[in-house]
């Protein structure tokens, strides 16, 4: 199997996608609130917690069916998911929240 036919798997492009709807998410919080810390946690936090625990049970399937079989490109899908993830969490670390 090739790599873009991999990557093109529900289960490798999913976990990117939620990872990039966690940081768009943080980018209309920052666009409409600013950067400072609000009182308590509102939607927008709830909605990045729910997209990044989302992909946990998502990256854990692609593992255990794809490891296996391909190991090579699916540690470099698995490697371009964990970067997304680190991506999203970067506003989150640089920010503070």
């Amino acid at each position: 199997m090739t790599f873009r036919s991999m990557i093109g798997r529900p289960s490798a492009l999913l976990p990117v996608a939620l990872s990039l709807a966690a940081l768009a998410t943080i980018v209309v919080q920052v666009a409409t609130h600013g950067v400072a810390p609000q009182p308590d946690e509102g939607a927008a936090a709830h909605i990045f917690q729910l997209l990044m625990v989302a992909q946990v049970p998502i990256v854990v399937f692609f593992a255990l069916k794809w490891i296996p079989r391909d190991p090579l490109r699916a540690a470099q899908v698995l490697a371009i998911q964990v970067a997304a993830i680190l991506v999203a969490f970067a506003p989150v670390y640089i920010l503070r929240w």
